[in-house]
């Protein structure tokens, strides 16, 4: 067994548990061994139920009260378990696990390890860990991995599998050239994998963090240069004269562009006629107009005579840049199709057909863009919308398909200059730091729970004027499911609180993409006045008359993830607010929060998430639309991602092949990281 098995070489892993594993990105055995914790527990001795305070995690050692009640009644199943110590009951509530039933017995003793919350005025730990008191015991003091999960996949099978891994694959092979090694002081990569998983001590993880950050960073650095590689000095085959078409599109819209938006359109142009292929970047703040830059370029191809697509990161996404683009290529004559996955077969059959016989000038797509069935004629554009980075693998599958064409990149990613050169490496960048004049300033405020019955009387007045709003729910991490049950739970909840004339809809991940379709077209012509969502509504959702975002549990978001979220309102001529609900107690986290009241410039509200987390952060908030690298975090570690950037760059001057017997192995790394999707790396 080596890094480059199956993960069905593992005892225990059968075609079900290979398929649920798979949905985690985990493939192989190197995939697993580099499916990091997200933290890490250190089992405490377990208190009495009296004992327990809510929201803070606790071993609770308590006897069952009675067999477990089954609720089959709702989507969600739920088992239920009354428990109690010398002075308080607890409850117990499973979701999804109704085997648990037969599992308790009146009268036995239990250790449950979890969160407790208040649940319609009782206090229930929702899918706690189960423990018999001599297993626990066993834990008692030691650091176990929590890791992301999936539904079907427990923490107890990772841990499983990642300690059959560690016991069976030879790790003692260094692919970190020794002088790298030793110039950065450098843990080895046995020890490095074993104490990230089952670390003795925090200083021991740390350690072994270190080097796997710097491993992560240093393996993409050496890709970065590979696409370089690539994409430097590649002949233009579609040059493209300016249209004068896009100037008068310009003239035509109801607004005036900004000079950042003039001028990154010039910088486009430029490229598109110049002798190179086209690789740029659009880096851009929420609402700084990116997407009719992009606009631009596509109706400039079209006018040339070639075909241009865009690839957005959701579907709810790419249906609406279909219906924007259709109604403002219309009065040009440029046809616009879309493509997607939920589509039906013979949709995507009509769809082909005029791509292929260039019946169409324009696609507008998901991933399905790239699938092997299409066809296109002259693809002379790429234009991919925020999540989606286009990498060597894709360029070279499209050129099959005729020659390389343009790639046009667009982030709403709020870093510095110098960082996007690292990141952005094989790209040309141009930023749009100009927001439209005429747009409004969200007006924004941090309260507490107890100001969430005036904050819906808020959201009734604003319907009560004709517009709309949306409140994000709490995230749940354990599961979709569970996230699913939140959001149906919470909608039920303001259905009751608000006027029963008041349409009131929900959105969330389990949800099929024709019915996420159906309830995003509902709410963007106004029959859905209020939208209790997930994060799925983040990224790019144009609804202008939208003018309230609430957003609950905001302090356990990362901030640039809230300013993307506050991004979906303010997009219309009309004053719009966002309520950010802190329900944690801590200053720090009202400090953070504070931080969007002061200002909607994601570029000082980047810089200050880094000063607030400050490097001990290491596993705390998910910074959406920033590089999601698998432990590396581009702001706690940047001085690692430089090092690793400088070194990457040195190596490949003086060995660019890789050819030297000292690079075997890391060339070995680079080729695994490239095959399994590093050349297209998200961004």
């Amino acid at each position: 067994m080596d890094l480059n098995s199956k993960i069905t070489t593992l005892k225990g892993v059968g075609e079900k548990t290979e398929k649920l594993l798979a949905r985690l990105g985990i493939f192989t055995i190197e995939d697993l061994l580099e499916y990091y914790p997200k933290n890490y527990d250190v089992y405490e001795a377990p208190v009495f139920p009296e004992e327990v305070q809510e929201g803070k995690t606790a071993a609770v050692i308590c006897t069952v009260m009675s067999p477990p009640a089954v609720n089959r009644a709702t989507r969600v199943s739920s088992v239920t378990l009354k428990t109690r110590g010398p002075g308080r009951m607890l409850y117990m509530t499973w979701y999804n696990m109704p085997y648990l039933k037969n599992s308790f017995k009146a009268g036995d003793t239990w250790i449950f390890r979890g969160t407790p919350v208040n649940k319609r005025g009782s206090l229930t730990m929702e899918q706690p860990v189960i423990f018999k008191p001599e297993e626990y015991e066993e834990k008692l003091n030691s650091m176990q991995p929590i890791y992301p999960l999936t539904e079907g996949v427990s923490n107890k099978l990772l841990i499983r599998l990642i300690e059959q891994a560690l016991d069976h694959v030879d790790l003692s092979r260094e692919f970190l050239p020794d002088r790298v090694r030793s110039q950065y002081k450098l843990a080895e990569y046995n020890f490095a994998l074993r104490q990230i998983h089952f670390p003795k001590d925090w200083e021991q993880m740390l350690t072994a963090r270190r080097r796997l950050v710097f491993d992560e960073f240093f393996i993409f650095a050496l890709a970065i240069q590979s696409m370089r590689e690539h994409t430097r000095q590649v002949k233009n085959h579609y040059p493209m004269s300016p249209s004068p078409d896009c100037d008068a599109m310009i003239h035509s819209l109801p607004y005036d562009l900004t000079g950042a938006q003039m001028r990154t359109w010039k910088e486009i142009q430029k490229d598109m006629a110049s002798e190179n292929v086209m690789n740029r970047l659009i880096q851009g703040d929420v609402g700084s107009g990116k997407t009719i830059v992009a606009a631009l370029a596509l109706l400039q191809a079209a006018k040339n005579g070639f075909q241009g697509c865009i690839m957005a990161p959701t579907e709810v996404l790419a249906r609406q840049h279909y219906e924007s683009f259709t109604q403002l290529f219309e009065p040009f004559q440029v046809k616009v199709t879309l493509l997607t996955g939920s589509m039906t077969a013979k949709e995507k059959r009509g769809a082909y057909e005029k791509i292929a016989a260039h019946e169409t000038d324009i696609i507008v797509g998901t991933h399905a863009l790239i699938q092997e069935k299409v066809v296109y004629d002259r693809l002379a554009l790429v234009v991919t919308d925020e999540q989606h980075r286009f990498g060597v693998r894709q360029r070279e599958f499209l050129s099959g398909k005729g020659e390389t064409p343009h790639v046009l990149v667009m982030s709403a990613t709020p870093i510095p200059r110098t960082l996007a050169i690292i990141l952005y490496g094989d790209l040309d960048i141009s930023v749009m730091d100009e927001l439209p004049a005429k747009r409004l300033p969200i007006k924004n405020c941090v309260v507490g729970t107890n100001y969430r019955k005036t904050a819906y009387r808020f959201i009734e007045q604003q319907v009560r004027l004709g517009h709309q709003a949306y409140v994000i729910c709490p995230m749940v991490e354990e599961s979709e499911m569970m996230e699913a049950e939140n959001v149906i739970d919470y909608t039920a909840r303001l259905k009751e609180a608000l006027p029963s004339d008041i349409c009131i809809e929900y959105l969330h991940g389990k949800q099929k993409p024709k019915e996420k379709n159906q309830i995003m077209e509902r709410f963007g012509s106004g029959q859905i006045q209020v939208l209790v969502s997930t994060t799925v509504v983040e990224v790019g959702v144009n609804v202008p008359n939208a003018t309230v975002m609430m957003i609950e549990d905001a302090q356990r978001f990362g901030l640039a993830q809230l300013h993307q979220l506050r991004g979906r309102v303010g997009r219309g001529d009309a004053q719009s607010y966002c309520i950010f609900v802190n329900t944690s107690d801590k200053k720090s986290a009202q400090e953070r929060l504070e931080v969007l009241v002061k200002s909607n410039d994601g570029f000082f509200i980047a810089g200050e998430d880094l000063r607030l987390r400050g490097p001990g952060d290491l596993f705390g908030l998910k910074q959406s639309g920033i590089m999601e690298f698998k432990i590396g975090d581009i702001f706690n570690d940047m001085d690692l991602l430089k090092d690793a950037t400088q070194t990457a760059k040195v190596l490949v001057e003086k060995d660019e092949q890789l050819t030297s017997p000292d690079h075997r192995e890391l060339k070995d790394k680079l080729e695994r990281y490239m095959k399994n999707g590093g050349d297209s790396l998200v961004l």
